[in-house]
């Protein structure tokens, strides 16, 4: 039931060459489609951030997939240092990082987690990494192309690289499994 979705999002992703990384155009040449606000980017990835981890915890011990295991250590890694650069930023900007909590959005996903096990378990994780990842992409896209705090737009500049090779793995787990 899970694994139908994160197909049709990935090809058409793909087909765009949304999530090409090794393709994908300097983030700063992006004309903003929309303006993100320097508070409501930070609150979104700090989410963003606490969803991927946790999710990730719970790959580690329900998934028998060993690459699944071995993504979700990576997301842990990645995402844990996202977040402090991210409070790092917003520091050298005078700002206030935000109260960690999880959107409600994310609050539901990690609930549909907890309540699977097995290949549903796998297909629904990487499913929600697909979404997760491609919505984290175009989010940084468009933030470095209209962020407002210099700080703040050189920690997207940094991070989004990451965030493009964390999608095109997770790519790889849905055309493997």
């Amino acid at each position: 039931m899970y694994k139908v979705i994160a197909p049709a999002l990935l090809a058409a992703a793909l087909m765009s060459g949304a999530v090409q990384a090794k393709d994908a155009k300097p983030a700063d040449s992006a004309k903003a489609m929309m303006k993100v606000d320097t508070a409501d980017f930070a609150k979104t990835v700090m989410s963003s951030n606490a969803f991927e981890i946790k999710s990730s915890e719970l790959a580690k011990q329900k998934s028998s997939l060993d690459d699944v295991k071995m993504f979700a250590d990576q997301m842990i890694k990645d995402h844990t240092k996202a977040d402090a650069d991210l409070k790092t930023a917003l520091s050298a900007s005078k700002m206030d990082a935000p109260a960690p909590m999880l959107a409600p959005k994310h609050d539901a996903m990690i609930k549909q987690l907890e309540a699977v096990d097995g290949a549903d378990f796998d297909a629904l994780y990487i499913d929600m990494q697909a979404q997760a990842h491609m919505e984290a992409v175009a989010l940084f896209r468009t933030y470095i192309a209209s962020g407002d705090d210099k700080q703040v737009v050189a920690f997207a500049k940094k991070t989004l690289p990451s965030l493009e090779i964390h999608m095109k793995h997770v790519t790889e787990l849905v055309a493997k499994h």
